[in-house]
């Protein structure tokens, strides 16, 4: 039997099931979705602006760069042309020497030999080093293939006319003294600047590393621009 008791609090657990359903009204449903919309904008705006400002960061360290590097053409030890198109894709480490190079030559080769070896276990073969002859007269493709068999495997040798040879060191800042009329039979030596120029897989430059820097410094220096690199481009090269 109905009594009026009940009927009030069926009046009331059904005022109060309308109340709970009744918070979401066509208006509240309306700010929600506008809500959503908004938000979705919001972020949206926020990524772009976010990629923006990593785009105008690597522009401005690009621009704050110093003007190393440029178009050059040498010789390989097998005779091939190789120009600055052949260092696309890959990280460079290059060096400028000379085959009789009593001591210095051969020090900066080793530890470039280090750094590559502990690249390369962690990233890859994404390296490629370079040693550019400073001394033409004496430095044939053959003479240079042969002094790098005792360094690191991948290592590329170039060498070129002494024209070709000025060229690319201007490119790269670098001096030497080789005289332009050198003897190839000459006992002489050869000055010259004394940096391990560090180049991205865009063929741009990054850092130059001279003869006090320790291998450790390089390899820090090294994993920390490739990292950068990754988070830009999604990929090693």
């Amino acid at each position: 039997m109905l009594t009026a008791s009940t009927l009030q609090k069926r009046h009331q657990s059904s005022y109060s099931d309308r109340n709970s359903v009744g918070v979401f009204t066509p208006t509240s449903a309306a700010l929600f979705v506008a809500t959503g919309i908004g938000l979705f904008f919001y972020f949206r705006h926020e990524k772009a602006q976010l990629l923006a400002r990593r785009e105008e960061e690597r522009a401005t360290k690009q621009y704050g760069r110093p003007q190393v590097g440029g178009p050059f053409s040498l010789l390989t030890p097998d005779g091939q042309p190789f120009t600055e198109q052949n260092l696309f894709g890959k990280w460079s480490l290059v060096y400028f020497g000379f085959t009789n190079c009593p001591d210095i030559c051969p020090q900066e080769l080793d530890k470039v030999t280090s750094v590559i070896d502990v690249i390369e276990k962690e990233h890859g073969k994404i390296f490629q080093p370079l040693f550019i002859s400073v001394d033409p007269a004496r430095d044939t493709p053959a003479r240079i293939g042969k002094y790098l068999q005792d360094f690191h495997p991948s290592y590329i040798g170039l060498v070129g006319s002494y024209e070709a040879t000025k060229a690319v060191c201007k490119a790269y800042r670098v001096y030497f003294s080789t005289p332009p009329n050198a003897d190839p039979a000459g006992d002489y030596l050869v000055d010259h600047s004394i940096f391990v120029y560090f180049m991205d897989p865009s063929g741009k430059f990054v850092e130059a590393f001279g003869q006090a820097v320790p291998k450790e410094e390089i390899i820090d220096k090294v994993r920390e621009v490739i990292k950068e690199w990754e988070m830009e481009t999604g990929t090693k090269v």
